[in-house]
């Protein structure tokens, strides 16, 4: 009977153990699921708060930039009064948003290196004509360009500014690809 008596609570001892051991899973299972709910719930606050800034970033550009630098610049006898836009930010958004512009206004992308640049008119509701000029102030060659559209409109060869006026600015004062713009920003040979 001793035996089977130590048997007996053996088999309990056992039971209880592991019941113990159960517990301390369950408890440990607990714990990681709470973990992992509160790294979800960082993750959705932080996602939140992401998309938040998005939102705020992306009204910030439905508006036109209006208070870039300036500059005087001169096409033979008729002056000009642009905008500079030389940041990468500044040149993405360019004349997006824009519902009109003075005759005399526009704006002048400059570029860190002469390349083949691009101009697209997404977001864009004037109809434009961009200019692209070499250092020296040379426009080798005018693109006219349609609101609103994905088009690409690039350079004949490589230039680091590209001038936007108002669609058939250059037409009605007979600027053609060959003059010269004159202003601080062009190199001039002396």
């Amino acid at each position: 009977m001793p035996a089977s008596c130590g048997h007996f609570f053996w088999r309990l001892e056992s039971i209880g153990l592991c019941f113990v051991s159960l517990i301390y899973q369950l408890l440990f299972a607990a714990m990681i699921f709470k973990l992992l709910s509160l790294v979800k719930s960082f993750l959705l606050i932080a996602s939140m708060a992401s998309l938040s800034a998005i939102s705020l970033t992306a009204k910030a550009q439905d508006a036109p930039q209006m208070n870039l630098e300036r500059v005087k610049l001169a096409a033979g006898m008729h002056r000009l009064d642009v905008q500079v836009a030389a940041t990468p930010e500044q040149r993405q958004i360019g004349l997006m948003f824009r519902k009109d512009m003075p005759q005399h206004e526009g704006m002048i992308f400059v570029f860190e290196q002469a390349t083949q640049q691009c101009f697209w008119m997404k977001n864009t509701l004037l109809p434009l004509s961009a200019a692209f000029i070499a250092d020296d102030g040379t426009i080798v060659n005018i693109e006219d360009m349609k609101p609103q559209t994905l088009n690409a409109h690039c350079s004949a060869k490589p230039v680091r500014y590209v001038l936007e006026m108002n669609q058939g600015w250059f037409a009605k004062k007979g600027i053609k690809a060959g003059a010269t713009l004159q202003g601080p920003l062009f190199q001039t040979s002396r």
